[in-house]
């Protein structure tokens, strides 16, 4: 796909007089049955009211990667008020950044107002940034490249018309989709200031599309990564769905490390990730990549496993540090659990509906090792043990010995009734853990006498 790309744009084109490249039907591989129907609709209705619209973002940049796009959004010169007023079924949402969702049965189209990038506005219900540079309100609109340069990534800022079948490009994009970098638009400094979500972005994007960063936007990545402080948590949390839920959690973990963005989004895990056995960061990786492959799969995935796995190390270590003090382990596990779930959510707002299955899971660690008599089938009738089983395999994926626990527990799985009774009363009579049935290697036999 990028070289139909490479094939049909030219470098040296000349600018249009709106500052554009613009790219006609014969100079892309894009044609307007590739875009969504609702999309599409939305943009002929706001044309043909006399307004500019177009198909943009991430859409337009997926599907000349041969991608299939998550959704698909429209930017356009109508004020908020006047796209609510031509669609019935739609709604103003957003106080930080106004923008209007277009209901089609199932289907919400986003259509947000070209931005200006004028710094200057007396009116604060306008725009509003603070002494850091933050952006905590931008409603000033504008032009359409105005628009484009107020958007973050080149790669991004890609403006489809389906009526004409042309790609408005404003900020040589196509060209770093060719070459295949993310770049910042604008200073990166001022950028990731004014947003420090931007910094998230960058490294997700890279990893989602296999994309280098180009060196003035690594350059001071590292330098405003304790920006991402300002994030609110709740906007943090939803920040991090993205980042590890979207089927490349490992690549965009690996960057984020490099980087010095992940201290900002599980700090009690991050200093360690240096541990010299390597255990933390070996289950971090696995869980990331049983995720991605989950995702991959079209499996059902949830953020209360993924942040098990990423908190997972530091409970069991304060769980540690409290039974050395003479605490039972159950009660030093809840004890670390609740201690460490309250030192996140200030960082990622994790709700309850997560936090909850999160403690549940942590909980089952224990109780799983405790499987004799009727106690194995009510921890396999518990709501959570599909998930604490899966848990406790990958802790034995990253080298943890849990006398072979997890093969115990497979094999139950795997049993009839009668089966299940009888190992679950071998483990009451020994009173013993099940361990880990190993091969034995084949040795001569002793001669007898």
């Amino acid at each position: 796909m990028l070289e139909r790309i490479s094939r049909f744009f030219n470098k040296n084109k000349d600018l249009n007089s709106t500052g554009a490249y613009v790219y006609g039907p014969s100079e892309h591989c894009l044609s307007p049955e590739m875009i969504n129907r609702d999309a599409s609709k939305v943009v002929s209705t706001l044309q043909n009211a006399g307004f500019e619209a177009y198909v943009v973002g991430g859409c337009v940049r997926d599907l000349l990667l041969g991608l299939k796009p998550k959704d698909f959004d429209v930017a356009t010169s109508a004020k908020p008020w006047e796209v609510k007023s031509l669609f019935r079924r739609s709604r103003i949402i957003g106080r930080r950044f106004q923008i209007v969702h277009v209901q089609f049965s199932r289907e919400i189209i986003e259509v947000t107002t070209f931005r200006s990038n004028e710094n200057q506005t007396s009116n604060k219900n306008q725009r509003q940034q603070t002494d850091s540079g933050m952006l905590t309100r931008d409603n000033v609109f504008g032009s359409v490249e105005e628009d484009a340069s107020r958007r973050d990534l080149t790669v991004n800022a890609l403006y489809y018309d389906p009526s004409d079948n042309s790609i408005h490009d404003f900020t040589n994009g196509l060209d770093d989709i060719d070459d295949r970098i993310i770049r910042i638009i604008g200073d990166p400094s001022t950028r990731f200031r004014e947003d420090p979500v931007r910094l998230l972005r960058v490294a997700r994007f890279a990893a989602k599309l296999g994309f280098g960063i180009e060196s003035s936007t690594a350059e001071p990545m590292k330098h405003r990564a304790g920006d991402l402080q300002q994030v609110s948590p709740p906007r943090m949390f939803d920040e991090t769905l993205k980042l590890f839920m979207s089927g490349n959690g490992l690549d965009t973990f690996k960057l984020l490390h490099e980087y010095n963005l992940f201290e900002y989004i599980v700090p009690q895990l991050n200093p360690m990730l240096n541990d010299h056995q390597g255990v933390p960061l070996k289950l971090v990786t696995q869980a990331l990549t049983n995720t991605d492959i989950r995702i991959r799969s079209s499996q059902r995935v949830t953020p209360a496993f993924i942040y098990a796995a990423l908190l997972w190390p530091a409970v069991q270590r304060l769980a540690n540090n409290y039974e050395k003090n003479g605490n039972s382990p159950a009660y030093a596990l809840s004890k670390a659990a609740g201690d460490i779930i309250a030192a996140q959510v200030p960082v990622t707002a994790i709700p309850k509906r997560f936090t909850i299955p999160m403690r549940e899971i942590w909980d089952l660690q224990l109780h799983m090792k405790r499987c004799g008599g009727n106690r194995a089938k009510r921890l396999a009738e518990h709501p959570r043990f599909r998930a604490a089983y899966d848990f406790i395999l990958l802790r034995e994926q990253t080298g943890e010995d849990l006398d072979g626990l997890g093969d115990w527990w497979t094999q139950y799985q795997d049993a009839d009734e009668d089966q299940r009774q009888s190992m679950a009363e071998d483990v009451l009579n020994s009173d013993k853990r099940p361990k880990r049935r190993r091969r034995r290697r084949n040795s001569p036999k002793p001669e007898n006498g």
